[in-house]
């Protein structure tokens, strides 16, 4: 199982700059893959084809970029460009976003996510991969090409929670990217789903990218109380409501993964053996239980 990090978004007019240092620090730490989202600050795509190049030896991923607010060849076009400047060690991360966001503020529908996706996909895929795109469905349609240069294979993963997001995610991208999800449910049904999709479609083991949030402490309670926090909004959002649902769990401090230096490298470690190919640190840690995260990090990446 792949260790990686998920990063904060910076802010203010060195946000670029701040951003660069902090991903040559998860590089040099020996992190697989770092991990940012796309939401309301610094736009994922181009934050990260700046601020990345130059750093070598991480996977450089989008967690995720919503798909409505942007065209799927243009998302391409923007995609292959920072992959350029990455020198090939992008992944593209890319999600369906929340009503609230794609109906309530963008104006779009959003009746029909699933189908949405899969034409979404029917127009990205093949640009990606250096093909033309003729497709025209129910919500999406092209009839283009890219010139724009490539450097290798660019790889695209799912941020998929629903059973017919899971398929597609297994038939037709390297897998999905998960957040607020625990691990029984990636367990009983994340796994399960995703990797039988992929296997009737003849495809490889698909990767399931499981981002929680970490704290290494000798205070659970006064972690978890801050999570709860932190993360609230998350509770409230439908997708993540459900998979808080299926865990059990009350709200996002259900599922943190909080406790001294065993108790998290044994939950950490738990998760390889539920179907997680690649886990995430979503680190929320403040003052010295900051500095006893990223270490406990990195022990783990070096054992």
């Amino acid at each position: 199982m792949r260790i990686g990090t998920s990063l904060p978004e910076p802010t203010g007019p060195q946000a670029l700059s701040e951003l660069h240092d902090t991903l040559a620090r998860a590089a040099d730490d020996g992190f697989a893959s770092v991990w940012m989202a796309n939401i309301f600050g610094l736009d994922a795509v181009t934050a990260l084809a700046v601020a990345g190049a130059g750093v070598p030896g991480i996977e450089i991923g989008t967690a995720v970029v919503p798909t409505y607010p942007r065209h799927a060849a243009v998302l391409a076009q923007q995609a292959l460009t920072a992959n350029l400047a990455l020198n090939g060690q992008l992944t593209l991360g890319i999600g369906l976003s929340h009503k609230i966001v794609i109906a309530d503020m963008y104006g779009y529908s959003f009746d029909a996510p699933a189908t949405h996706m899969a034409e979404y996909l029917s127009i990205l895929l093949p640009l990606l991969s250096g093909e033309h795109a003729s497709f025209a469905g129910t919500t999406m349609r092209a009839a283009i090409g890219l010139s724009t240069p490539r450097t290798g294979r660019l790889p695209v993963l799912l941020a998929a929670l629903g059973p017919k997001m899971l398929k597609l995610a297994g038939q037709r991208t390297e897998g999905t990217i998960l957040w607020m999800t625990g691990p029984a449910t990636v367990r009983d049904y994340i796994a399960p789903t995703i990797n039988a999709a992929a296997a009737a479609a003849g495809r490889a083991a698909p990767r399931i990218v499981c981002i929680l949030p970490v704290c290494v402490t000798d205070d659970p309670d006064a972690a978890r109380s801050r999570a709860a926090k932190v993360f609230e909004i998350y509770g409230h959002l439908p997708s993540y409501r459900a998979m808080l649902d299926k865990e059990g769990a009350a709200g996002p401090a259900g599922i943190a993964i909080v406790g001294d230096e065993d108790t998290v490298a044994e939950q950490i470690t738990a998760l390889a053996g539920f179907g997680v190919t690649d886990f995430v640190a979503g680190e929320f840690a403040t003052g010295s239980d900051k500095h006893r995260t990223r270490a406990l990090l990195k022990s783990l990446i070096a054992s």
